[in-house]
């Protein structure tokens, strides 16, 4: 079955960096778009970044353009967001997600940026 396992969370203070990882399998993963959402305390679910699946297009979020970048390597099936210049507000529950299929999300990993 799909599995969309997310690391690389953490506790960081602001102005640092974090690269999470989602390491995905039960599916051909290099054939398909990936994207990653985030779940900030009491909010909505909101879209991050996306990548295509040769990882030639990527699309963001104005809140994260600039300092946040996705990237995949088909060869190790995951992908990755590296995270710069963290701010308060980039603090929530990251997930990875298969675009194209509602039901394809990882089980999260928390980010806090605070001092």
């Amino acid at each position: 079955q799909v599995q969309l396992v997310e690391s690389g969370g953490g506790l960081v203070q602001p102005g640092g960096s974090l690269m999470l990882s989602c390491a995905a399998s039960g599916f051909m993963f290099s054939i398909y778009a990936m994207s990653w959402y985030r779940q900030p305390p009491g909010k909505e679910r909101e879209l991050v970044a996306q990548i295509s699946s040769n990882g030639g297009s990527t699309n963001y979020a104005d809140s994260v353009k600039g300092r946040f970048t996705i990237s995949r390597d088909n060869a190790r099936n995951t992908v990755y967001l590296q995270m710069n210049n963290l701010k308060p507000e980039d603090t929530a529950v990251y997930y990875c997600k298969r675009i194209g299929f509602p039901t394809d999300w990882g089980q999260g990993t928390q980010v806090t940026v605070s001092s």
